[in-house]
């Protein structure tokens, strides 16, 4: 099994920046889809972006695209969201989550997907 953690949310104003970081274990990192979902109350999960580490698979939800950046670093087995630009529509709870083992990113393209391991949340808040 993958246990996730996962830290970095906070308030900030709109435009600026934020970075998530999702740190794993007890698994080989390497084969596992980790990303990252979001959630505000009353509305679906939806997925926000995803790292296949082996295969350099990227997945971006269009909305932010051009603003946030996914990146790992397998030997630390940490998957980081650098959020910049923020929205106020940005703000929910951010949720790193993991498929696999062998997974693929295109669960995170699925809003209400339901990954296989799954961190707790991390509340993201912008101001306008």
């Amino acid at each position: 099994d993958v246990q996730l953690q996962a830290s970095g949310g906070g308030l900030v104003q709109a435009g600026g920046s934020l970075r998530l970081a999702c740190v794993a274990s007890g698994a080989t990192f390497d084969d596992y889809a980790i990303g990252w979902f979001r959630q505000v109350p009353g509305k679906e999960r939806e997925g926000v972006s995803c790292i296949r580490s082996t295969t350099r698979k990227l997945y971006y939800r269009d909305s932010v695209k051009g603003r946030f950046t996914i990146s790992s670093d397998n030997a630390k087995k940490t998957v980081w969201l650098q959020m910049n630009n923020l929205k106020p529509e940005d703000s929910a709870v951010y949720y790193c989550a993991a498929d696999g083992p062998y997974g693929a990113c295109f669960g995170f393209a699925r809003d209400g997907y339901k990954a296989d391991y799954w961190g707790r949340g991390t509340l993201v808040t912008v101001s306008s």
